[in-house]
């Protein structure tokens, strides 16, 4: 199932990720599968993650950001700086109310 979003959409989850904390760190292993466990269950509970890049991480932020992405099946919906931020909606029960398309 491919995720689409429009732009005001991203531009609200990015208003949104602002205020979030920074949940996932990503160090000098890179995405292992204990990164891609803790943000998948970090999706699921709170639909929306931020993360941080390490400097001690072999692997550019983009890089990471497009990999967790893909293995969660969710959107990357910003990067910047060490930080990257994913959204991807909970199936059960929606916690985050996008704007419509």
């Amino acid at each position: 199932m491919e995720l689409t979003i429009t732009s005001k959409q991203r531009a609200f989850l990015r208003s949104l990720s602002s205020k979030e904390d920074t949940i996932l760190m990503v160090g000098k292993g890179g995405v292992t599968d204990t990164i891609i466990k803790q943000a998948e269950d970090a999706l699921e509970a709170r639909e929306l993650i931020k993360g941080k890049v390490l400097e001690s991480s072999p692997t550019a932020v983009s890089d990471v950001a497009v990999k967790l992405a893909e293995q969660t099946n969710s959107i990357m919906v910003q990067v910047i700086g060490f930080k990257f931020v994913l959204y991807r909606p909970n199936k059960e029960k929606k916690i985050i109310a996008l704007p419509r398309k």
